[in-house]
């Protein structure tokens, strides 16, 4: 079974103003979620919430049809896998040995060590990253680091898996590689992942729904279609957006009234000079 609901939750820290106020979601089945909205709204408060990182000042959150305020943390996390937005780890671990910490929930005093290298083999594949298997995890590069990590997450073997921007650094390459990676598991892995971002257009291209926040509270939920309007970006981000719709998709293409003609006036002396070994330099297309 997979159902993660949250109900009537409230977030605030220290006694202070709510950051979150009345979320409330029912998330069933296998699917890829993608939670949006400017800066602090509260989007990592509601995935530390879900994970119990954080506990709620109001309300509950349920996996399963359990609080996970009652749930230890070890069986928690045979549950639900978290991806952090960066990792603190310094020292010098090796891939393998990063990813198999992974496998900590499942062990026990006398673990099949077997059968968790089999499993961290199966996620090192599945990640396209067998060749890094024994290179320092401190010493990857950023799409690299960012694959490790989520192969540590799978290696949990979660049934929902919570991601903080995992695109965030990435070039583009790399971004597309990492969301395709995530679609392909909620779809082949049949596990709930719900990941935080701030590309509007990535999440609507992969995402089966999407989550909005504004300022602590859901503005909206639902398909990429119905969430992602002009409507929504001028009331949620204050940005003025035309959407044009891509095999049932809406893209974003963002305007910017402010910026007039007189602003994008190139100043005479503007000079740049330069020569390099494109391709294209030698005739080669």
């Amino acid at each position: 079974m997979h159902q993660l609901s949250v109900t009537d939750m409230d977030y605030s820290y220290n006694g202070d103003r709510l950051t979150l106020q009345g979320i409330n979601l029912d998330i069933r089945n296998p699917q890829l979620i993608s939670i949006i909205g400017p800066n602090g709204v509260g989007k990592s408060t509601l995935i530390h919430c879900m994970n119990k990182i954080l506990s709620p000042t109001r309300g509950t959150v349920l996996v399963d049809e359990k609080d996970v305020s009652g749930i230890k943390p070890r069986d928690l996390a045979k549950k639900i896998g978290y991806v952090p937005y960066s990792a603190n780890d310094t020292f010098p671990l090796t891939v393998i040995d990063t990813i198999l910490m992974g496998r900590n929930p499942h062990s026990k005093w006398r673990s099949d060590i077997h059968e968790d290298m089999k499993i961290v083999r199966e996620v090192l594949e599945l990640m396209d990253i067998t060749p890094l298997a024994m290179r320092p995890f401190n010493e990857l590069s950023a799409g690299q680091h960012q694959r490790v990590m989520l192969a540590r997450g799978l290696a949990q073997q979660p049934e929902i898996l919570l991601l903080d921007e995992p695109t965030a650094n990435l070039d583009i390459r790399h971004q597309l590689d990492v969301i395709r990676i995530l679609k392909r598991l909620s779809v082949q892995k049949q596990i709930v992942v719900i990941m935080i971002s701030h590309d509007l257009n990535l999440a609507a291209k992969y995402s089966d729904n999407v989550i909005m926040l504004s300022k602590g509270t859901i503005y909206a939920v639902g398909k990429p279609e119905d969430v992602i309007t002009k409507e929504s970006i001028k009331a949620v981000y204050d940005v003025d957006a035309d959407i044009i719709m891509s095999n049932g998709r809406p893209i974003t293409i963002l305007l910017d009234n402010e910026f007039t003609e007189e602003d994008a006036k190139t100043p005479e002396n503007a000079h740049l000079e330069g020569s390099g070994a494109a391709l294209f330099d030698r005739g080669i297309s």
